[in-house]
């Protein structure tokens, strides 16, 4: 490669967080840009609890990725940049798939070898190495992926009674072998994963953050009957039976009453 970007892995202001691959998330320890006695207050509170914006670096060698619409900020290199959609059929299926799982029609796809940077961030950015595996993932949380990663739709089984259950009926899925990078409201530190064998998990809120697509994933009473169920408390619950792995966030209904007016 016949360029260097300076000051930036070598800043003394930037954390190397986690590499995966060609997949780099890098952490600025404080915002150094204050150009006021408030905006000062509020770069030094943000760092003190933690709140650092992110960035995902990705490294391409003769290599390809795929985006979310308006994320990239930067790149540098021999990298060519195309719209992802074969066609108008492609676009349509894409349109009605970001009308149902809350993502964008288009995913700009990046080849060549050369350096990209993302948006910056507060949101948590987790990197996964997806093996030979399909994970069904939350609305919003796609950022990016290798594109050996086929990106699919995933619908849930009772549609009737999806909605009431706070999840939304179709969601967007990863499958086959690769990086995959998410925008996530908690750290990696904070998911709870729960394994199920030929189990079930019940949960009372929308805060599963990725789950198997091998999982038969409902919406249920949470009792046997209707009066059960409103004698529990908790109605209607998420369900997830068979097997394979739940990433939970236990602390956002928490943080939702919390931050959320008049909740």
């Amino acid at each position: 490669m016949a360029f260097t970007i300076n000051n930036l892995k070598d800043n003394s202001n930037v954390i190397i967080k986690e590499q995966l691959g060609g997949f780099t998330v890098i952490e600025y320890k404080e915002d150094l840009s204050s150009t006021s006695m408030m905006e000062a207050q509020f770069n030094y509170f943000m760092s003190r609890s933690n709140m650092r914006n992110k960035q995902l670096m990705i490294e391409l060698n003769n290599s390809e990725v795929v985006l979310s619409a308006g994320a990239m900020q930067y790149m540098v290199g021999n990298i060519e940049m195309t719209s992802g959609v074969k066609g108008v059929g492609g676009l349509m299926r894409n349109i009605m798939s970001s009308a149902v799982t809350g993502t964008t029609a288009i995913r700009p796809q990046y080849k060549g070898t050369g350096t990209i940077l993302l948006e910056t961030t507060y949101k948590y950015l987790w990197l996964i190495d997806v093996d030979n595996d399909h994970i069904v993932i939350d609305d919003g949380m796609f950022l990016a992926c290798e594109s050996s990663l086929e990106l699919s739709v995933s619908a849930r089984k009772n549609l009737s009674s999806a909605a009431l259950g706070g999840e939304g009926l179709f969601n967007l899925s990863a499958r086959g072998k690769g990086i995959l990078a998410l925008e996530a409201p908690i750290p990696s530190e904070e998911a709870v994963v729960v394994e199920l064998n030929n189990d079930v998990l019940k949960v009372d809120g929308n805060f599963a953050l990725m789950w198997s697509n091998t999982l038969d994933f409902t919406v249920e009473k949470s009792g046997k009957t209707k009066l059960g169920s409103a004698a529990s408390g908790e109605g209607l619950v998420n369900v997830y039976r068979g097997t394979g792995m739940v990433w939970l966030a236990p602390l956002m209904s928490y943080k939702n009453s919390i931050f959320t007016p008049n909740a």
